[in-house]
């Protein structure tokens, strides 16, 4: 492991290097927070591909949040199946909107663009399926805050790079990166992240030789 100035240093230039070698992602399709939030929910455990389906079947049955709170939880399963673990979300995705309506008095989650970044996880990860990643997912794109959420690929290529230890968890390298990130550059580096993650440095067999970041990875140096 490495001292957090020098953290700081590596993630500065990884940063750099995946812009130069990817480009700077811009900001596209931003839905509201609470949309992100069920879209996440349901991306849980499935790809990409299969969680827009079940988002789609879901919206085209149920054009409302409060369709889908006060709807039958089997035919919302059914809706959603093709993201997997249907029944499991779809109980869960009825019990959080329950819960905001409750908690908030009304089905939408904008006022989440104004609440403190730590304030919001430790208040929304008290729900079951609602974890750090999901609901930083929704500070970051529903409310352009600078959060960096830790999915698969960011968790595996953060320790292989050694930026945290090879058995962090993912909960915890979120809390481990979110101050070595350089401020306003969380969205480019979680994004150039999946892409390198998708691309090169896959969970298996990863494409080391290609990737523009080799240098400053240590799975790559111990190889």
């Amino acid at each position: 492991m490495v001292t957090e100035t020098e953290s700081h240093k590596r993630v500065k230039q990884i940063v750099k290097k995946l812009e130069t070698a990817f480009g700077i992602p811009k900001r596209e399709n931003v839905i509201d927070p609470l949309s992100t939030l069920i879209l996440t929910v349901l991306s849980q455990s499935t790809n990409d591909k299969n969680r827009d389906t079940a988002y789609r079947r879901l919206r085209e049955k149920y054009p409302t949040w409060e369709e889908v709170m006060t709807g039958d939880v089997r035919e919302i399963a059914d809706a959603i199946r093709p993201g997997g673990l249907a029944n499991q979300k779809a109980e869960r995705i009825q019990a959080i909107l329950q819960w905001i309506r409750e908690e908030y008095g009304k089905l939408e989650l904008d006022f989440l663009c104004n609440m403190d970044p730590d304030e919001t996880i430790h208040h929304f990860t008290q729900l079951k399926g609602v974890g750090v990643k999901t609901i930083s997912v929704v500070m970051m794109f529903s409310c352009g805050i600078d959060v960096f959420p830790v999915d698969t690929h960011v968790h595996r290529i953060c320790r292989r790079l050694g930026l945290v230890p090879d058995k962090a968890t993912a909960e915890k390298t979120f809390w481990q990166m979110q101050p070595l990130v350089p401020p306003g550059k969380s969205y480019s580096l979680h994004m150039n992240f999946l892409k390198l993650g998708r691309t090169i440095c896959f969970a298996r067999k990863p494409k080391c030789e290609i990737c523009p970041i080799q240098r400053e990875c240590d799975y790559f140096e111990e190889k």
